[in-house]
């Protein structure tokens, strides 16, 4: 059975720094993405970054780019790395592992910056 549990967001004022995590378990070896996106309060997604099994992405959002980094570690955990928020970042974040013709996604997490 596949979890995927986001933990770490909250409010933050402009300027901080916030660290999100993504916990996920159950999974089988074999090639995967692991992926950050964020759904703004105008409802539209944007691909934060990734991590691939067989590569190194990174953030590719080009608003994020230089503040968010995304880094994995080999207990099944996938965080993503804020500094220097703005309330144009203001979200919430979903996590998704893809692989193996399968898809998963988090249940996702607020981050509001503060005006």
């Amino acid at each position: 059975q596949v979890q995927i549990v986001e933990s770490g967001g909250g409010l933050v004022q402009p300027g901080g720094s916030l660290n999100i995590s993504c916990a996920i378990t159950g999974l089988t070896s074999g090639n995967y993405a692991l992926n950050w996106y964020r759904q703004t309060p105008e409802n539209q997604r944007e691909l934060i970054g990734a991590i691939r099994s067989d590569s190194f992405t990174g953030t590719t959002l080009d608003s994020a780019r230089g503040r968010f980094t995304i880094a994995g570690d080999k207990k099944g955990t996938l965080f993503l790395q804020m500094t220097s928020l703005k309330p144009e970042d203001t979200a919430k974040y979903y996590c998704r592992w893809q692989g193996g013709g399968s898809n998963y996604w988090g249940q996702g997490i607020q981050v509001t910056v503060s005006s």
